[in-house]
């Protein structure tokens, strides 16, 4: 795929999912939390997961912050459901090596789905900490509970 046809296609995924989020609201049987805060642009997501027997069962997200970000907390609620812990902390290292340019092994660009389109956002480093902050709460819920935290 050429590159404006991969900006574009990033293009339409940010918006889409800007304009209708998924799985955006409040979890009522969230076994795991995490909001996190970007003071240099004032985006702030939470991260509600449930989780059962090591695997994630519903994800959702809220918070407020620019198209990239709801996107991003969109997309990653979608990606992660079905996905052991493992996997999902896995996906985060993924995700985040994308977004700063690194090539990904083809396995991993495939198991972060729809997400693997957010690499674009390596054009515009502004723009890493949005694309990055919903999948480092991730990060943090998902690590916080099983070390005791």
């Amino acid at each position: 795929m050429g590159l404006a046809s991969l900006n574009n296609l990033y293009r339409e995924i940010v918006l889409e999912h800007a304009q209708y989020p998924q799985n955006k609201g409040s979890l009522p049987k969230a076994t795991h939390e995490q909001t996190l805060h970007n003071p240099t642009c004032g985006d702030t997501i939470t991260v509600q997961l449930q989780i059962q027997d090591n695997k994630v069962i519903q994800a959702c997200f809220s918070g407020q912050g620019c198209s990239i970000s709801q996107a991003s907390a969109s997309i990653l609620t979608e990606v992660v459901q079905g996905h052991s812990v493992d996997d999902c902390r896995h996906m985060v290292t993924a995700f985040s090596d994308l977004v700063i340019g690194q090539e990904i092994e083809p396995a991993d660009e495939q198991l972060l789905g729809d997400a693997a389109i957010l690499g674009s956002v390596a054009q515009f480093p502004t723009r890493i900490k949005c694309a990055t902050l919903a999948w480092k709460a991730l990060y943090q819920a998902i690590g916080a509970t099983e070390e005791g935290r």
